[in-house]
């Protein structure tokens, strides 16, 4: 690997476990607001990356998928959530939830708007390190929040969709969770097209937040 893609490699990946690091204060933000201060009192409610950091999902396992297959993903340590201290369990739950995959949203917003400025002020080809390197954050903080909202337990959409389902079904779907990754795993790589819905979600996303931020930039 030449030593720009390797600096590039570097900085996207430090971009990443940035916004995970924010995902996960976002979701224990929100959580204290409920009246949950547990991730408070662990010392979770930090944007302080160090925090946040699960050794195997956010170093090790975002460096070789860039390495081996170009492809850029990872996971933090998830923040401790106490339903039983919240005000409104399930609903409050569910905004718990949602905080994560928003704060991808708006980071990936911020991003792209310093990409655009890279290119129009810096006077930047889009290859080169900087932009490239703020498109790679879009495009993982983006993807970070779309993955995140696939409603598979334990992933955060699965608690949006405990809050929608009939009181009914709640247990059942809940102890899917024990199973949760292997089912994640089994629809990302055995259902076919599963990875291209993700991108094509991506893309969307994508276009819209190039819209929201005012189009090509003349």
């Amino acid at each position: 690997m030449e030593t720009l893609e390797l600096i590039r490699a570097g900085a996207v990946i430090a971009i990443l476990i940035l916004s995970l690091g924010i995902h996960e204060a976002a979701h224990a933000l929100v959580a204290d607001l409920c009246g949950d201060s547990t991730a408070r009192e662990e010392g979770r409610l930090t944007l302080n990356p160090i925090a946040h950091i699960d050794p195997f999902m956010t170093l090790i396992v975002p460096l070789f998928l860039w390495i081996s297959v170009g492809f850029l993903f990872g996971g933090a340590k998830p923040v401790p959530v106490n339903p039983s201290r919240l005000r409104h369990p399930l609903r409050d739950m569910s905004l718990v939830a949602l905080a994560g995959p928003a704060s991808n949203i708006l980071l990936a917003i911020v991003l792209m708007v310093l990409f655009k400025a890279s290119l129009h002020w810096g006077g930047y080809d889009r290859e080169a390190l900087m932009p490239s390197t703020l498109s790679w954050g879009v495009i993982a903080n983006v993807f970070l929040a779309v993955f995140n909202m696939i409603p598979i337990p334990p992933l955060d959409g699965s608690r949006v969709m405990a809050y929608l389902l009939p009181s009914n079904l709640r247990a059942a779907y809940a102890r899917l969770e024990s199973f949760g990754l292997l089912i994640i795993i089994l629809v990302i790589y055995m259902l076919p097209g599963s990875l291209a819905v993700l991108w094509e979600a991506k893309d969307a996303i994508w276009k819209f937040l190039w819209l929201l931020t005012g189009g090509t930039w003349a």
